[in-house]
């Protein structure tokens, strides 16, 4: 969760609730999250979950334990919906970049730009939210454009609770 860079073709309008507000977007491929949940589930019936963490060698999947037996509904959640997830470009036109924000499933807070420098300059200039009602300055949000994302926040001992875009600088 934070800022994140994507990838639009030159002038595409995110799209909007009846109300103006802007529509949540996952981003990523849908079609490969329909896959990876059908699978998912279908191993589910079968008796298996997901072995997160298994290291190379390891199998993918591994008996579900015992008090694993609600529904893949409830286990997983809902199918994926292609309406909840960012279009899938053709091939070369997603040449601009946009900075959304991603505590939801993904909302702009940007128009599109054509480089990370036009990008940045925007954001800087128009007090863009980098994390709350915190800022950044350009070089801050140059370095999360050319990095394509920050998280959050970042909180240490030196600087305190700060936006994740300004901690962009200093990670480099």
């Amino acid at each position: 969760m934070g800022r994140e860079v994507r990838m639009v073709p030159p002038g595409w309008q995110h799209p909007q609730e009846a109300d103006g507000r802007y529509k949540p977007l996952l981003d990523g491929s849908f079609e490969k999250a329909l896959a990876e949940w059908t699978e998912g589930k279908k191993k589910w019936e079968e008796g298996f979950r997901e072995n997160w963490g298994a290291k190379e060698g390891e199998p993918k999947w591994k008996p579900k334990e015992a008090d694993e037996t609600c529904s893949w509904v409830e286990w997983n959640g809902s199918k994926p919906q292609k309406r909840d997830y960012m279009p899938t470009f053709p091939e070369g036109t997603a040449t601009h970049l946009m900075m959304y924000e991603t505590c939801t499933e993904g909302t702009p807070i940007s128009p599109a730009f054509a480089t990370p420098e036009e990008l940045a300059h925007w954001l800087a200039d128009n007090g863009a939210s980098a994390f709350g009602d915190m800022t950044a300055t350009y070089e801050q949000w140059l370095a999360t454009c050319k990095s394509g994302w920050a998280p959050s926040a970042v909180f240490t001992s030196q600087t305190g609770l700060t936006s994740g875009v300004a901690a962009t600088k200093e990670r480099g």
